[in-house]
């Protein structure tokens, strides 16, 4: 009995679509909605003070000039998708822009602290004058928050890898780490992800670890 050759017709397989951010639209509409509800409070309070100084007219046109910037910031918001297609990270909003992650000419992790809570992220920079895409791979508040998937962090720990210009092993072994930890089953504190943003200075806003220190937080793992 002979074997059958591959068709050729037969199309080659789509990479999936791995999401990296929040996909929940019940999530996403609250948001949308407490988002809108402050910024027509803030443009009303604005444009009420305006409005006794200078009449209805000029209160409108203040109104309008607080809430037109702020609703397309919620909206947009509202509508950003963020998802890795193969090594390629895909963001969504109005439009759409894209980052190889085996090709990106730098990678930063990023930590930012804002009324103490702390987001854990890998800021990609783009070739040329692509902007950089931020991909959060944790949210800590106190003793707990929430991470990124296991199968997320897996195949960013497989695109990035690849990537020998941005010194991607260093953060392909942070991502790895931190699913050993997630499989042995360590508390939140315990993992590396967390203990990243626990170590982290506070009274800073978004604070940018160069590659050199992450390579040394790594190799402290194995101590």
């Amino acid at each position: 009995m002979t074997e059958q050759e591959p068709t050729a017709g037969t199309p080659a397989r789509e990479p999936e679509r791995i999401p990296l951010s929040g996909d929940d639209p019940k999530a996403r509409r609250k948001r949308a909605v407490s988002g809108l509800i402050a910024v027509a409070l803030l443009a009303a309070a604005f444009g009420g003070v305006a409005g006794l100084v200078g009449g209805q007219v000029a209160g409108l046109v203040v109104a309008a000039v607080v809430a037109v910037p702020l609703v397309l910031l919620v909206t947009s918001g509202a509508r950003r998708r963020m998802w890795l297609d193969g090594t390629t990270v895909v963001v969504r909003t109005w439009g759409s822009r894209t980052v190889d992650l085996v090709t990106a000419p730098r990678i930063d992790l990023m930590i930012t602290d804002v009324r103490g809570t702390r987001t854990v992220s890998l800021l990609v920079s783009g070739q040329g004058r692509s902007a950089a895409v931020k991909i959060d791979l944790a949210v800590y508040a106190g003793t707990g928050g929430r991470e990124l998937g296991i199968l997320p962090l897996r195949r960013l720990a497989d695109a990035v890898v690849n990537n020998m210009d941005a010194g991607g092993v260093v953060f392909s072994q942070l991502l790895v780490a931190q699913l050993r930890a997630e499989a042995r089953g360590d508390a939140a504190a315990d993992r590396p992800l967390y203990r990243l943003a626990s170590a982290a200075p506070s009274g800073k806003l978004a604070q940018r670890f160069s590659i050199e220190a992450v390579s040394r937080f790594v190799a402290s793992l194995d101590d």
